[in-house]
């Protein structure tokens, strides 16, 4: 996949990553793209409209009342001949204006004016990107239909750490390619389950597991990155929420089983959660303590609700129910039994004996169906999430 014959229209605003449009400039060119530059007044504190022009070799915008500038590309042609319109770095002072439609410069105008597609890479404090009206904002901008890529977290050039900080270059080219790629399962609902549930003991205590969610969320990722509308019930993780899809967080399984429920009607629907199978009968309202003398505390426990097999055993099931199994024997064996007990299409199973897989980048799976156990080679989870998706791509009609 390249850009060659994407025009992207790259608007610059002020911020000190600015100057890392230089480098964004020079990899969407690498990747194939035109890019045409427009420089807001804050944006050229940072960097030079010459840097830009040369890196990009094609004029820079700067002033929306230039007669030059409006005689040799108005900011309607602007708008218009633009693929994608990629405001990168994206200040708190853009988005807001971009969502209460105020037009006071070039790059506001042309925002306004744009009938396209069009990406923000917010960068900004952490502190400034957590308020509430940066957030509203933002919200509204997804609302109606922009893109928001990142920001992402780490150190910040004013000292502070968290999350606001720009995207790296390399980062905001590949979402480009993505954002260009074919999309397969456009028009297709999908429904993933991710992250381990929480059952509670006490106000204090809850039964947990190690999953860490980093699958879960990579296939949910990788089915809105062909096209498909995905709504992720996630329990609780220690991850950036996703972008591009709906996200509701559960902590129990009967929350996450009322959430999927409520998700429906799906083409596809991937349970990875890893749900407990069972919960306590019966939640202490205080604290347990213990007690002198006590050297045993006994519980009882009551079965979870079997999620994938309530929904794959549904009258109006989706076309493709696919489980994971995590096992630590007789892997293939027991995934082809859960495969038949749950009326899935599909069993992802992988062995965690041992603690393997919790929190690691690669996964090991053996792609099971009624037909054969197809195993996969050491893969990085996003490559698994690829792989399966391009799986339900060949399955689905």
């Amino acid at each position: 996949m390249t850009l060659n014959g994407k025009q992207i229209l790259l608007i610059v605003s002020g911020g000190i990553a600015a100057y890392k449009a230089a480098v964004l400039v020079r990899r969407l060119k690498d990747a194939g793209a035109s890019v045409v530059p427009v420089l807001t007044r804050g944006g050229a504190q940072f960097i030079t409209p010459l840097t830009l022009s040369a890196l990009a070799e094609n004029p820079v915008y700067e002033d929306l009342f230039s007669l030059k500038d409006e005689a040799e590309m108005g900011h309607i042609r602007l708008a218009r001949e633009a693929d994608l319109i990629l405001v990168a770095p994206a200040s708190a002072d853009l988005i807001a204006k971009m969502a209460h439609g105020l037009t006071d410069d070039l790059a506001s105008t042309t925002l306004l004016a744009a009938n396209g597609p069009v990406a923000i890479a917010p960068s900004m404090n952490p502190v400034m990107w957590a308020n509430p009206a940066t957030q509203a904002n933002v919200a509204t901008l997804m609302q109606r239909g922009i893109q928001v890529w990142g920001p992402a977290d780490g150190d910040m050039a004013c000292g502070e750490i968290g999350t606001g900080r720009f995207e790296e270059p390399e980062d905001l080219v590949a979402r480009t390619l993505a954002f260009f790629a074919p999309k397969p399962l456009a028009g297709k609902r999908a429904l993933v389950t991710s992250g381990p549930t929480h059952e509670p003991i006490d106000p204090v205590r809850v039964m947990a597991n190690r999953s860490s969610g980093q699958q879960g969320q990579a296939i949910a990722s990788a089915l809105a990155a062909a096209g498909a509308e995905v709504t992720l019930v996630t329990g609780p993780v220690n991850l950036p929420q996703p972008p591009g899809m709906t996200v509701v967080p559960v902590q129990t399984a009967d929350q996450m089983l009322a959430a999927a429920q409520a998700a429906l009607p799906a083409d596809i629907a991937v349970f990875a959660a890893a749900v407990a199978d069972w919960k306590p009968k019966t939640t202490a309202t205080e604290k347990l303590k213990k007690v002198g003398g006590q050297d045993e505390l006994s519980m009882s426990f009551v079965k979870n609700p079997d999620i994938l097999a309530t929904i794959a055993q549904a009258d109006h099931r989706p076309a493709l129910v696919v489980g994971f199994a995590a096992e630590t024997e007789n892997v293939v064996a027991n995934a082809q039994g859960k495969l038949a007990r749950k009326n899935a299409d599909w069993i992802v199973a992988n062995d965690v004996s041992g603690g393997a897989v919790f929190g690691e980048q690669t996964n090991t799976v053996t792609l099971v169906s009624a037909q054969e156990a197809e195993a996969w080679p050491t893969l990085t989870k996003d490559q698994v999430a690829e792989r399966l998706v391009q799986k339900f791509v060949e399955s689905l009609p």
